[in-house]
């Protein structure tokens, strides 16, 4: 793996953390969720783009279904950690 690379997984890692940390839901794709055009109508073109999109869609009506008839789950309270001992 470059740095590049670690660095960009990083950066997506931070971006996506609070979601997680705040028992939210995330739909995932298959890879960055954007579709590149600078007119109209060309960010249709973008083969990969609109087929990540789809992807992420289904993947999201999925995710939505069972939300319909489930109650969400109890949260605990949250508890912090004291790194002095």
């Amino acid at each position: 793996m470059t740095i590049d690379n670690w660095i960009i997984k990083a950066a997506f890692q931070t971006l996506t953390m609070p979601f997680q940390m705040m028992n939210m839901r995330v739909a995932t794709s298959q890879y960055w969720n954007i579709a590149y055009g600078m007119n109209p109508g060309e960010v249709a073109k973008d083969a990969e783009g609109m087929q990540t999109m789809r992807t992420m869609a289904n993947n999201m009506a999925w995710m939505l279904k069972p939300l319909k008839r489930e109650e969400c789950p109890a949260r605990e309270r949250p508890q912090g950690t004291n790194f002095i001992r």
